[in-house]
């Protein structure tokens, strides 16, 4: 605790990220031999942060997804984990209850269901909220602990949103605390039915920066505030506003979230892709593949995916023995029952289309329940004609942008939600549909297998540029423009950075 204690105090002739969310970038396990390792995290998130963060001497706080896990043998594997990466892990442990009470309680059968307007979902059990607020209190008091003058502390998601009035309250950190959420927020009349409204707005307000997906976002927020905030004012216009309670100012804005597309599009270009892309054609030789890749969650619509299909094969007979529908489901949520019955509804109606129109040598719905490496991934990315992304809601929807960084051909098709929050920036491009829509769904795939290549290839053209210019950097430094007036420049690479993570 000594060194900790002196790292703290000694200066600092750099700024340093310090980076808060509910997950690490490494998830710690437990193989069946008893050892323990690190494996590479899966999301949005930390597909945005982590290229931000390498290299930068930063820190990453959050858990690294189990519990009890021994600290001496935490501070050996993510010490190992971050060695290359040019950033420090900082693990934040919690107990078997709090994983229970906090993480499958409060964030996926509370605020996960009602921010994504699912509030039938809902398990309004109390002894979920006072676990979230214990289990923030926890990660402020960490925070605290790794703080070190000039640090910029930026919070991430709905699991955090207590963080910032909990540091207020122990009085510890002077510094700006600015908050990004990573999901949508949801319209006032739905946000009325949370029982602790009230509580996690003023929570929210505690930040001196919020950030949202989208414009929609922001004007819901606002709208929640105006309703039960009394004495608020709001100021300005364009992408980042301000609300004036008493002395104090809080900025809000919107900004959507993107992919390091150089990465993406360079990787795309790989042997290694390129050969799993041709082992995947020859596996599905003379047909169009439409691809669909979701976690495991009832907000990602697959259920509804299904059905358009099983409508298009319906409708349109021709189609028959020449498309394939490729299905990727990642394992996610499993301990919770309402993912497990929707992983059976799934399955089951991949059953139920391959039993009605399976011939031999074609089956129209080829059905994988895994997670991908990224070649493999890209592999997919780069032989799908045609992505159906096709969430019921989604803060942002990453797939769908990884999607067009790695279509080099350009000579593809991107079907999107309109309820998905790229659909603001990739509208001119995307084939836009609503998922409730079995029939408009169908009639999208029709139209993608049937469009010119001309038209295709100007569509998806349009969609490379505007990723390729509202890249991940570019929302990092419109961020921090609006919360610090910096940009990621200002917190510079460090070459010979080689952290060490100090546990003791």
């Amino acid at each position: 605790m000594e060194r900790q204690k002196k790292s703290r105090s000694r200066s600092r002739s750099k700024p340093r990220l310090v980076i808060v969310s509910n997950r690490l970038p490494v998830v710690v396990s437990r193989t069946e031999s008893g050892s323990w390792h690190a494996r590479p995290g899966s999301g949005g998130l930390v597909t945005a942060l982590a290229p931000v963060l390498r290299n930068r001497g930063g820190v990453w706080m959050g858990w690294p997804g189990k519990v009890n896990v021994p600290e001496d043998v935490a501070h050996d594997i993510l010490s190992g984990a971050t060695k290359d990466a040019g950033f420090t892990l900082k693990p934040v442990m919690l107990t078997a209850d709090e994983r229970d009470q906090f993480y499958y309680g409060c964030a996926n059968e509370v605020l996960w269901p009602i921010f994504h307007d699912f509030v039938a979902r809902c398990n309004f059990e109390p002894t979920y909220w006072r676990a979230y607020k214990q289990v923030n209190r926890k990660f402020a008091r960490a925070i605290a602990e790794q703080m070190e003058e000039g640090d910029y502390i930026w919070i991430h998601d709905y699991h955090l949103m207590n963080v910032a009035k909990e540091l207020r309250e122990m009085g510890v950190v002077k510094e700006r605390i600015d908050f990004f959420l990573h999901t949508p927020f949801p319209p006032l009349d739905v946000y009325l039915k949370l029982p602790w409204r009230f509580e996690v707005l003023r929570s929210l307000l505690s930040y001196d920066l919020i950030g949202f997906q989208t414009i929609r976002d922001r004007r819901n927020f606002i709208n929640c505030v105006r309703a039960l905030v009394t004495d608020v004012k709001v100021l300005g216009r364009g992408q980042v506003l301000e609300l004036e309670l008493g002395d104090r100012r809080v900025r809000v804005g919107a900004f959507p979230i993107s992919i390091d597309f150089r990465e993406f599009s360079k990787l795309a270009q790989s042997k290694e892709v390129a050969d799993r892309a041709w082992h995947i054609h020859e596996q599905l030789p003379d047909t169009h593949i439409v691809l669909g890749i979701d976690r495991l969650d009832y907000s990602k619509g697959i259920p509804e995916r299904l059905k358009a299909f099983k409508n298009l094969l319906l409708r349109y007979s021709s189609l028959h023995e020449k498309v394939v529908l490729v299905q990727v489901v990642v394992p996610s949520r499993r301990t919770i029952v309402e993912y497990e019955r929707l992983k059976v509804e799934i399955e089951q109606l991949v059953s139920e289309i391959n039993g009605l129109f399976t011939c031999s040598g074609w089956v129209p719905v080829h059905y994988l329940f895994q997670s991908l490496d990224r070649p493999e991934l890209l592999a997919y990315y780069r032989t799908a004609e045609t992505a159906l992304i096709t969430p019921l809601k989604d803060g942002m929807n990453l797939i769908a942008k990884e999607y067009c960084a790695s279509s080099l051909e350009e000579n593809c098709v991107l079907i999107l939600s309109e309820f998905a929050g790229a659909a603001a920036q990739l509208q001119n491009g995307a084939l836009l549909v609503n998922p409730h829509d079995v029939e408009g769904v169908a009639d999208a795939i029709y139209r993608s297998m049937t469009m010119a290549s001309g038209e295709k290839r100007r569509r998806m053209g349009r969609l490379r540029a505007a990723v390729r210019k509202q890249d991940i950097y570019w929302w990092v430094d419109s961020f921090l423009s609006a919360g610090i007036a910096k940009k990621l420049d200002n917190f510079p690479v460090i070459e010979d950075y080689l952290p060490q993570l100090d546990l003791e």
